[in-house]
């Protein structure tokens, strides 16, 4: 999750698609990594899954969950919305990339990145 102030692009999904490739996020062995972007001052939010897991989920499963931000953004219930999306974003990467203790290591830290 990467949180700021501002977004630098009309476009809050470019933002999202800068940070993703910018922070190496395309880098792990399924292409299954997923950003979530929120820029609070401007109150633009995104979402972006790499070709690994978008392949698997479609655009239809980002829209929903952009819109379940959106419904607790909007009431200002900040955490639920951030929480059902990372909810649904793991659930989503569970059925399709199950985890394997054996073989499976964290590619990516879990840390939330703070901006500007």
């Amino acid at each position: 999750m990467f949180v700021e102030s501002r977004c630098k692009f009309v476009d809050p999904l470019d933002r999202a698609m800068e940070l993703f490739f910018g922070l190496k996020m395309d880098q792990t062995q399924a292409r299954n990594g997923v950003l979530v972007y929120v820029a609070i001052k401007d109150r633009q939010l995104a979402l972006y899954g790499d070709k690994g897991i978008h392949e698997k989920v479609g655009t239809a499963f980002w829209d929903q969950q952009v819109r379940h931000m959106l419904t607790h953004f909007n009431r200002a219930d900040y955490a639920d919305g951030i929480a059902g999306v990372v909810t649904g974003i793991g659930e989503a990467l569970y059925q399709h990339f199950p985890y394997d203790g054996d073989s499976d290591k964290n590619e990516l830290p879990d840390d939330i990145v703070f901006g500007k």
